[in-house]
């Protein structure tokens, strides 16, 4: 089984969304983990925007890059610029992927509007993880 980290800057949007959809894909062919290099608690938002796309995320929690630092990872995935900057080394096989999606708690204005932005980023994501996965844990 394939062990996959998705890093952000606060694992508080992006990765959370992105480690829900990547379990929702991989199902049993992935272990998805999902760290920042900071911890901003998980964006009630994105739990919001995730529940209306049928994915429960309100269980996940924010995790710091650090926890995960024993683990033997195949594919590290960044989804934004800073995460990539500031990622740690890891001493590590794991291929690296980078995909710089927007940050939807940066959006501002009505509450329609935010949420439009965080639907819009999560549909981005859904379409990365769900091409993830066909290319890199197909049967």
């Amino acid at each position: 089984m394939k062990k996959i980290l998705i890093l952000c800057t606060g694992n508080s949007c992006r990765s959370q969304i992105a480690e829900g959809y990547l379990r929702h894909f991989a199902g049993n062919r992935a272990e998805v983990y999902s760290a920042g290099v900071e911890t901003h608690g998980v964006n009630p938002r994105a739990i919001a925007t995730m529940k209306e796309d049928g994915i429960d995320i309100s269980g996940h929690t924010s995790n710091h890059v650090d926890e995960y630092r024993d683990i033997d990872f195949d594919y590290v995935i960044t989804v934004c610029d800073n995460a990539r900057e500031r990622c740690p080394y890891f001493p590590t096989k794991a291929q690296k992927f980078h995909y710089n999606f927007p940050d939807p708690a940066k959006a501002t204005g009505t509450e329609e509007a935010i949420m439009a932005e965080f639907r819009a980023v999560r549909e981005m994501i859904k379409s990365y993880c769900e091409q993830f996965v066909a290319e890199h844990l197909s049967a």
